[in-house]
């Protein structure tokens, strides 16, 4: 044999080597890229309406194919960190090839487990899955219930997609020794190890440019969901993870404002005298005036929180005719029609509603681990002022950390799941809204004998999915009997038998009620932010509420001061939202809303949009048609919504928020300095 023969051999089985090395990472990534490519077509196919051109679906396949390989080389980079340095035989190479098999299988498993869970994401939450995915994973009961009730079809194909999967992954991945093959030498490996480790890096980092590749990166339409579709949701999720762990800041995400100014423009619209302001390390930290009124004042209060109950559910506000027992009460109220919520989820109504704290790209407070104690709450509040404080829920109140939040935040006590006796029905969600309303009825009426002030806040969950309720409640709007609509129509049923009770109770001439949406459901659309689907029912309705209908824009944060007002308290609280009933007939309004990392300013038809690393852009807003339109970005206008997309996170970072005591009113300072007098 010639030396030139020897010597192309000699090559031949260097290469081999090298090919046997690389082998397993290159079957795992074509693998991968099998399983989300069919995955992205299968969701193109699905939402193709929402793609306005074949620029469009080009996008969507070529930035698809960077972030897949971006996110299949960030799993690859410790095994292959490793694998250049093991040896080419013996048992520690025999050991690592079964641990280096089982790692690229399991990759391949959490890629289909997340494609497979993804449509069902999509259908609820109009986004490939995020950091909500992440959230749901600590309520596995609930989850469960919720997709067996309501997705029996999604959930068997996932089941066979995590059955297969990992058999047919570790055949693929099963190795292949040549008889003849040459382990490498160890500057072979050196060497082999330079360049790979080179392209695997530049493939995570996803580009050359000075920041490696993100979801804005890839960010090219207006439909938020389109632009997901760009990832894959093990990506999606991994970022939220990431994201959640630095708690999202929002200066990292929008454009940057000096934290005096901040502190300026959040004051500045707050509207109130700069004498009424009480701290200097704490800028919102004010003195609530009681303004002159002719409204009635109230001692007791209840909010009636309801789930996912989007104006466009509500009758009396142009929406589907299945919400006859609340439209009937508007007409004997306060009602809100241009009420706007400041978020998607239960939580953030919750945040807003109960805190008066604005929204941010970060977790809702209620998760937040620096807001489980002395952060200010409405409880806290009145708690203060001597009122018996409670959260009442049908389901279980540990569900998104609830129970935690109001006990260390100011609520005495926290009814749920396991006060009810022999409950009329149970649900995935827990008791019914029937059963939830009889017990807060019990509770006032036992409250109210004792004589002590009370404030409630009652959590109502029929009216989510897999929308499980006692049917022959209700003549149903539709077939089958499991919709949002009929669900929605019994959840507005039971409402209405509450207030036919309490208009009969002892505490109904004391009580003022606050029934209000948490969100809307199933929040979807083109826009940047679908501002139409923040739309929420906000209705004050009590003994001598006069009936009127209010057509000037509130935000959810406005409630909890307008709230202390109507029961006649003074109070030093930081909240930035307006006392609604010091405001006059002009008052322009203005409403905040976070969709995932996009948050919207919005001030009379006016709206501000920030989005993740870009500039701010103003649209004009038609509520009459529900669309959004380019307008010339107004600087005095962007200041106040940059400034108030950054307050939230200075705010809880610096602790900025902590609870007050709150101010008492004459008749108690009175009777303090007599007791403090007598005591002397």
């Amino acid at each position: 044999m010639s030396s030139l023969s020897i010597q192309n051999q000699s090559t031949m089985t260097r290469l081999d080597g090298l090919k046997q090395v690389i082998r397993p990472f290159v079957i795992f990534i074509l693998a991968a890229f099998a399983i989300t490519t069919l995955s992205r077509a299968g969701l193109v196919l699905w939402q193709n309406e929402r793609l306005l051109s074949l620029s469009d679906l080009w996008h969507v396949f070529l930035f698809g194919v960077r972030i897949d390989l971006s996110s299949f080389c960030y799993w690859i980079a410790p095994a292959v960190l490793i694998t250049f340095f093991i040896p080419n035989q013996g048992r520690i190479k025999n050991s690592w090839e079964l641990l280096l098999r089982s790692w690229l299988v399991l990759g391949l498993v959490i890629i289909g487990f997340m494609e497979s869970a993804t449509p069902t994401f999509i259908s609820e939450y109009d986004l490939r899955p995020n950091r909500l995915f992440v959230e749901y994973l600590e309520f596995p009961k609930e989850v469960l219930s919720m997709l067996w009730g309501g997705y029996k079809l999604e959930l068997l194909l996932g089941t066979l997609v995590m059955l297969l999967l990992p058999r047919l992954a570790w055949h693929w991945l099963k190795p292949k020794s040549a008889p003849q093959q040459r382990g490498l030498n160890w500057l072979e490996r050196l060497v082999g190890f330079v360049v790979i480790v080179f392209f695997v890096a530049l493939g995570a980092r996803g580009t050359l440019q000075h920041r490696p590749i993100n979801p804005s990166f890839t960010s090219f339409s207006s439909d938020q969901l389109v632009n997901n579709l760009t990832l894959n949701s093990t990506y999606s999720v991994a970022f939220a993870i990431r994201a959640m762990r630095d708690e999202i800041d929002a200066s990292n995400l929008y454009p940057r404002m000096n934290e005096k100014s901040v502190f300026s423009e959040v004051r500045q619209a707050m509207q109130l005298r700069q004498d009424q302001f009480t701290s200097a390390e704490r800028p919102t930290l004010h003195h609530q005036e009681l303004a002159t009124s002719t409204l009635p004042r109230y001692k007791n209060l209840v909010i009636v929180l309801e789930e996912s109950l989007g104006a466009r559910f509500v009758g009396t506000l142009g929406g589907l005719p299945i919400t006859p027992e609340l439209d009937k009460l508007a007409t004997e109220g306060w009602l809100f029609e241009r009420l706007y919520a400041t978020g998607t989820r239960s939580v953030r109504g919750i945040e807003a509603v109960i805190t008066g704290f604005v929204p941010t790209p970060a977790r809702s407070v209620v998760k937040l681990p620096r807001s489980q104690n002395n952060f200010f709450t409405l409880a806290s509040a009145l708690k203060a002022q001597g009122y018996d404080t409670s959260f009442i829920y049908g389901g279980e109140g540990h569900f998104d950390n609830m129970a935690g939040f109001f006990l260390g935040n100011g609520f005495e006590r926290v009814v749920d799941q396991r006060d009810y006796e022999n409950p009329k029905f149970i649900g995935s969600w827990g008791a019914s809204d029937e059963d939830l309303f009889n017990k807060a009825d019990q509770e006032f009426e036992q409250l109210q004998q004792q004589g002590k002030p009370f404030f409630s806040l009652v959590f109502s969950s029929s009216n989510h999915t897999p929308y499980e309720f006692p049917q022959d409640a209700i003549s149903l709007y539709e077939q089958p009997p499991q919709t949002r609509n009929n669900a929605i129509k019994y959840a507005d049923y039971a409402l209405g038998q509450f207030f036919q009770k309490a208009k009969q109770s002892n505490y109904w001439d004391d009580t003022l009620f606050l029934i209000v949406a948490d969100h809307d459901a199933r929040v979807h659309g083109s826009d940047l932010v679908p501002i139409k689907h923040f739309r929420i029912p906000g209705l004050l309705i009590g003994k001598g509420m006069p009936s009127k209908r209010d057509a000037r824009i509130f935000s959810q944060i406005d409630l909890a001061p307008t709230l202390l007002a109507l029961l006649g308290i003074e109070t030093e609280h930081p909240m930035i939202g307006q006392d609604i009933t010091t405001l006059d007939a002009n008052y322009q309004g203005r409403a905040i809303m976070q969709y995932d990392q996009n948050q919207a300013y919005m001030q009379g038809d006016q709206v501000v949009v920030m989005q993740p690393n870009k500039p701010a852009l103003q649209l004009s807003y038609d509520p009459s048609t529900s669309q959004l339109s380019p307008s010339t970005l107004d600087p005095v206008l962007e200041k106040c919504a940059v400034a108030h997309a950054l307050w939230g996170s200075i705010a809880y970072k610096k602790g900025l928020y902590a609870s007050a005591a709150a101010v008492q009113t004459p008749a108690q300072t009175a009777q303090t300095s007599h007791s403090e007098t007598k005591h002397l």
